[in-house]
C-alpha cells in the first residue's frame, strides 16, 4: 500500500475501537467495583466505624448541628441537662462538644466512590469526563465492526435499540 492511500474509515474505527476499548477496560473495572459498593451504601458492606469528636459553636440549633456534622436529619432521642442525644452521638450545648460515630467505606473503595460523585470543579471531573467520552465512542464505533446492511450489523442495531428501550423502561419503574 502506498503512503498516499487513505485507510478506509472502517479500518481506522476498528483500530481505535480496539485500543480505546483496552484502555477503558481498567476504567470500567474501577467503576463497576465502586458502583457495587455504592449500591449497598445503606448497609454495613465494606464499612468501618469511626468515632469523631468535634468542637462546635455553643447552643447550636438542631438544623445547624446537622449541617455542621454533615449528618442528615438529626433527631434528638433524649436530653439530659445540656447534652442532646441523637442516633450515634451526643452534643453538649454548653461546651459545644459533639461526639458521634460514622461508618465509612474502607480504603480503597472510599476513593473509588468519589469518582461517582465528581463535581465539575474537582480534579476528578476530567477523569469522569474522559471515561464518559470513551464509553460513548466505544458505543458508536461498534457500528463500524460489521459492514452496514449485513445480518450482524442489523442485529447490532436491534440490540442497541433494545438497550435504549430497556433503560427508558427501567427509569420509569
Amino acid at each position: 500500500m502506498e503512503q498516499n492511500e487513505k485507510k478506509p474509515i472502517t479500518r481506522v474505527m476498528r483500530a481505535l475501537h480496539r485500543d480505546i476499548g483496552f484502555f477503558t477496560i481498567g476504567l470500567v473495572i474501577m467503576y463497576a467495583l465502586s458502583g457495587i459498593v455504592l449500591i449497598y451504601r445503606d448497609t454495613e458492606f465494606l464499612k468501618s466505624e469511626k468515632t469523631i469528636e468535634r468542637k462546635l459553636a455553643i447552643n447550636l440549633p438542631i438544623e445547624n448541628l446537622s449541617r455542621e456534622l454533615h449528618v442528615r436529619e438529626i433527631k434528638v432521642t433524649k436530653t439530659d441537662g445540656e447534652t442532646l442525644y441523637f442516633e450515634n452521638g451526643t452534643y453538649n450545648k454548653a461546651t459545644g462538644m459533639a461526639v458521634y460515630t460514622t461508618k465509612d467505606v474502607i480504603f480503597p473503595f472510599n476513593k473509588f466512590n468519589s469518582l461517582h460523585k465528581a463535581g465539575s470543579r474537582g480534579v476528578t471531573h476530567w477523569f469522569t469526563t474522559i471515561f464518559g467520552i470513551t464509553l460513548f465512542f466505544l458505543a458508536i464505533s461498534s457500528f463500524w465492526m460489521f459492514k452496514s446492511g449485513t445480518r450482524l450489523f442489523k442485529r447490532g442495531i436491534y440490540i442497541a435499540f433494545a438497550g435504549v428501550v430497556f433503560t427508558i423502561v427501567l427509569l420509569f419503574f
